[in-house]
């Protein structure tokens, strides 16, 4: 009977260990990619939130800031923010987000009347765009 029995957990192991190896080879274990709730670009950040929200500024705006809310964040991870301006880069910024359920960070620039199409890529460490965002300077 005892022999039974090991023989019973020995295959209830192997079958578990077996569905283990099934979910982990079809992709059912992985975690949510981080969903990008809000990106966008203003004239500050209050209370985390942003502030002076447009897509056109004028010559006169010294700074403005990209800011980024995301959730469904599975482990911490670093993101980079690169400002660009047509096609020429102007700065790049990275930060971390935390692992959890939202985060809130945000990165400026000032943009001493440079006027043009601008272009904020908010990317991954492994360098794939999560979320573009463009503003102009007229």
């Amino acid at each position: 009977m005892r022999r039974h029995r090991f023989i019973y957990l020995m295959v209830l192991v192997v079958a578990v260990a077996s569905w283990g190896m099934i979910l982990t080879a079809s992709g059912q274990d992985k975690p949510a990619a981080i969903e990008i709730v809000q990106a966008v670009i203003g004239t500050g950040v209050e209370n985390l939130e942003p502030t002076g929200v447009a897509e056109t500024f004028p010559t006169s705006t010294e700074k403005v800031f990209c800011f980024l809310e995301a959730k469904n964040i599975p482990k911490d991870k670093e993101v980079t923010f690169v400002w660009s301006m047509g096609d020429k880069e102007m700065l790049k910024f990275s930060t971390s987000l935390k692992a959890g359920a939202r985060w809130r960070t945000y990165a400026s620039k000032n943009l001493y009347g440079t006027k043009g199409d601008w272009k904020v890529e908010i990317k991954d460490a492994g360098g794939a765009v999560l979320k573009e965002v463009k503003f102009k300077v007229e």
